[in-house]
């Protein structure tokens, strides 16, 4: 019985490669160099896409590539590089990775809030400088007394908000809609929630929907004693905003491990001292990587097997 044949567009964990090759005909598309002439051999036979954003978008141009192609395999939680839409119309099924990185991300994200609020990056600095021998280190802001809103309670949401509940600070929350079981309070719009808040956890899904939710009306709201604090998606912050916020003192501090155009940062957010910049590393680790990568695996193996998803994307679920 010959094997499913499938596309990886940008390469992916050297583990999850080592599985999908013992497992299907694997085509590494970044190392093909006649791309032209792969396609006008094998674009018929190709099933599947295992991807991730180092891919770019996956949309229609990689939809018209395969006209055979039944799953899209995605590398992470979010799947905003995915047209998920687009592929359901077709009857691609679109797959995520996600439950195996909340606890990971939940926890980044906590140690973020602290590192920016304690400003522990800048006191690593200050003793590798030397200075500590001329004068101690300024006090820094605290986490007691704060009242922190999470813009967007799902999954990864409520696990920061477990541990937020260790730390005995005021915790509510914005989502599209109030849910059932919650006990935080609840705020109708993004601004209400900031306004009731003084830190801000972004942990919303990225695309079209929540671009710039985050505007300069909501950190006007949080307020110059305001913290934000992103790890969804660079999108859904207005860059500009936030650089503009925190130069005038409308909010006192960010600490941000996302970004609008990855991997670049703005010059003006990495010149400035109270914010703390981390290269998108929520769910980094050693453990959760490969947890990812082996959903990513099982995803493929189930659906050509058995016909099923594990984890399909809501946009997709049949």
């Amino acid at each position: 019985m010959s094997r499913p044949a499938i596309v990886m567009p940008a390469p992916l964990p050297d583990a999850v490669i080592a599985a999908l090759d013992a497992r299907f005909t694997l085509h590494r598309w970044w190392q093909i160099e006649d791309q032209a002439g792969f396609l006008a051999r094998e674009a018929g036979a190709i099933r599947g896409l295992a991807a991730n954003t180092l891919a770019g978008r996956v949309d229609a141009a990689w939809f018209d590539r395969f006209p055979a192609l039944e799953i899209v395999a995605s590398f992470g939680v979010g799947y905003d590089h995915v047209d998920a839409a687009g592929a359901a119309a077709r009857g691609i099924v679109v797959t995520n990775t996600p439950g195996v990185l909340d606890d990971e991300v939940a926890d980044l994200t906590v140690a973020l809030l602290l590192a920016t609020l304690r400003r522990l990056p800048q006191a690593d600095r200050y003793v590798r400088d030397g200075r500590w021998a001329d004068a101690p280190f300024p006090l820094s802001s605290t986490l007691r007394g704060r009242r922190v809103g999470i813009l967007g309670l799902g999954a990864i949401g409520k696990a920061v908000a477990r541990r937020l509940e260790g730390f005995d600070v005021a915790v509510s929350y914005h989502g599209r809609s109030r849910q059932e079981g919650v006990c935080y309070d609840y705020y109708p719009t993004p601004v209400a929630l900031a306004a009731a808040s003084d830190v801000l956890i972004v942990v919303v899904p990225g695309g079209a929907s929540t671009r710039h939710l985050v505007d300069a009306s909501v950190l006007a709201a949080l307020g110059r004693d305001g913290v934000l604090i992103n790890v969804s998606r660079g999108s859904v912050v207005d860059e500009a905003a936030l650089v503009s916020a925190l130069e005038r003192g409308v909010i006192e501090a960010a600490g941000l491990d996302v970004y609008e155009d990855e991997p670049h940062v703005p010059a003006s957010l990495c010149a400035m001292d109270q914010v703390v910049l981390l290269p998108h590393i929520g769910s980094a680790s050693i453990r959760t990587r490969a947890a990812m990568g082996q959903l990513v695996v099982d995803n493929l193996v189930a659906w050509f097997d058995e016909g099923r998803a594990l984890t399909p994307v809501a946009e997709t679920r049949r």
